[in-house]
């Protein structure tokens, strides 16, 4: 590299990073900053991403959420869950073995069926689930190491595009998740592998808001 070429370069780095509250407000944003879908597209969106990446999605009313998450849990064959501290105890049916996660180990997380988690907002343009770590979401462990998630999604926490995402959490956590989708990688010779960085089977019950 020539030294002319290494100081354009140096000088476009302190250009983008000087501490001018200008330049940040000036930047053009032709993205599209917010979307134009009524509800009912917008879960029809989220539900139509999810199942693209080969998840689960039912849909509930709140009154009959404890019901869709026992009916959906039997149907797996699985039988014991993790769960945050702070998920809905009205949620966990006494049919199944549930481990409250107050500072489980790592093998004891590992050695379940499942886990069983809220979420804070999701995406419906790229049919992602965001997670903040919540107590009713958990530490990042628990949606890591078992083999199958399950995630209770309200249907006013989806919001249509990324920027709205944003503005509705201008601050997010300095830990977030983002899921789209079971895990998935083929960067090993581009062949498809589920499971590597995360559960390999992800079921979503998004619940309809009540007026």
């Amino acid at each position: 590299m020539t030294t002319s070429s290494r100081e354009a370069i140096l000088d476009s780095l302190r250009n983008a990073t000087r501490k001018d509250s200008n330049i940040y407000a000036d930047l053009p944003r032709n993205y599209v900053q917010r979307g134009s879908l009524d509800m009912a597209s917008r879960l029809h969106l989220m539900t139509e991403r999810l199942r693209e990446y080969g998840a689960e999605v039912l849909e509930s009313a709140t009154a009959e959420l404890p019901a869709s998450i026992a009916h959906l849990l039997h149907s797996t064959g699985r039988r014991t869950f993790v769960v945050p501290p702070g998920l809905p105890t009205e949620w966990l049916s006494p049919a199944f073995g549930w481990k409250i996660d107050h500072s489980l180990s790592h093998d004891g997380i590992e050695h379940s069926d499942g886990v069983v988690t809220g979420a804070s907002a999701a995406v419906a343009d790229s049919g992602t689930i965001v997670l903040h770590h919540s107590s009713t979401e958990g530490r990042r462990v628990l949606t890591l190491l078992p083999d199958f998630h399950l995630c209770i999604l309200r249907a006013h926490q989806i919001v249509e595009t990324l920027p709205e995402y944003f503005a509705r959490f201008p601050q997010p956590p300095r830990l977030a998740t983002y899921i789209s989708g079971p895990s998935a990688t083929a960067d090993i010779e581009m062949t498809r592998i589920k499971g590597v960085h995360g559960p390999r089977f992800l079921s979503v019950i998004i619940v309809r808001d009540e007026n």
